[in-house]
């Protein structure tokens, strides 16, 4: 299946590079790290430094699904008899960057309704940001989860925020643009009050690399501050155009591991448990239940829409020296993240794909891609 249009709305940034660009062949040599002195970056004002890209490097290859709905994530409410569902699931690409704004959607379904207990079934970023909002709301909480925070998909995210790769702009409804919208600028405030080491959120230099110019990205182009285009003979990149902007990275096995310490903190409960059906969910003693199920959703709710997209992320040891992010710069879906955790490099978007091994292929790609965007360095 063919990625949707939208994956090519992010400043263009899955747009295939120009017929000039050749790929490189990964061999055991790593790019040379060096800094580009006769570059300055318009932020920090530091020369680019290139990240070691090796294949000998590889300390761990990964693949992740996300729950992708062409029209959109689902926060909604429904009644099963006495039981009300509250759904909160199906954001492809955008999890993390979603999380406290969807979540705050979600938790607005319970509005009027005296706090007592309620159940959360899911343990991922959804499922912690629901219930921590809950706990807030003077909810008594218990998660009901197949796995760990750290064995769900949101903790083998790329991190960098960014509220897309979330639906079709061409099948979605205006309304669910307008909750898009919402969720998106809620979750950025609040992750701009979470900044500091503690729940592993910080400001870092994006650079968006494209063969062909690059949109002014109206939906959310007021969140990433500092923006500028730069010229050719401002940069070290291989393509004609390179834009610059802030924005947040938000380390997901940190930021995970916080919420779940804040759950506990808060009297939160965990229940290590695995659902097969709707039946079974609708008989848990909680009145209130929040399905935050991910791609479980489409068998235990009977979403037809909602479809894996495979992700694919190569991780060679972290490289403080490269303190900047890149998305974009050759064909299919590219970026690097320089984490605290690792040199994170991506990616994949394979719709329909519910295979769990990498590809070898799919991580020669993205490796020889990079050692190409970085060569000028």
């Amino acid at each position: 299946m063919s990625a949707p249009k939208n994956l090519q709305v992010r400043r263009n940034l899955l747009k295939a590079i120009g017929a000039g660009a050749i790929a490189t062949t990964i061999t055991g040599c790593a790019s040379v790290a060096t800094s580009t002195a006769r570059y300055q970056r318009p932020y920090s004002r530091k020369p680019w430094v290139a990240p070691r890209i090796s294949a000998d490097n590889v300390i761990r290859e990964i693949v992740g699904h996300r729950p992708y709905r062409a029209s959109g994530f689902v926060v909604k409410s429904e009644r099963f008899g006495d039981k009300l569902v509250v759904h909160n699931y199906g954001h492809g690409g955008g999890g993390i960057s979603l999380s406290w704004g969807s979540s705050a959607l979600a938790v607005r379904e319970t509005a009027g309704l005296e706090p007592g207990e309620v159940a959360v079934i899911g343990g991922g970023v959804m499922g912690l940001t629901s219930a921590r909002l809950l706990q807030d709301a003077g909810w008594k909480v218990k998660i009901y989860t197949r796995a760990v925070a750290r064995h769900t998909t949101s903790n083998v995210a790329g991190g960098e925020w960014g509220p897309y790769s979330v639906h079709d702009p061409e099948v979605s409804s205006p309304a669910f643009k307008s909750q898009l919208q919402f969720a998106a600028r809620v979750a950025h405030h609040a992750f701009t009050n979470l900044g500091g080491p503690d729940y592993g959120v910080r400001w870092t230099e994006l650079y968006t690399l494209s063969d062909t110019p690059i949109g002014d990205d109206g939906e959310f182009g007021d969140l990433y501050p500092y923006r500028v285009d730069l010229s050719r003979n401002e940069h070290p990149f291989p393509v004609p155009y390179v834009r610059h902007e802030l924005t947040m990275m938000v380390e997901p096995a940190t930021f995970l591991r916080r919420l779940t310490e804040d759950f506990y903190q808060a009297g939160g409960e965990f229940v290590i448990r695995n659902f097969s059906n709707k039946e079974e969910i609708l008989s848990l003693p909680e009145s209130v239940l929040f399905n935050c199920t991910g791609l479980g959703a489409a068998t235990l709710f009977e979403d037809a829409e909602l479809t894996p997209a495979k992700g694919q992320l190569v991780f060679l040891p972290p490289d403080p020296d490269v303190d900047y992010l890149t998305i974009g710069g050759g064909p299919g879906s590219l970026y690097m993240f320089s984490r605290s955790d690792a040199l994170v490099l991506g990616g994949t978007f394979k719709l329909g794909d519910y295979s769990t091994n990498p590809e070898p292929d799919e991580t020669q790609r993205i490796l020889s891609e990079h050692q190409r965007i970085f060569s000028n360095f």
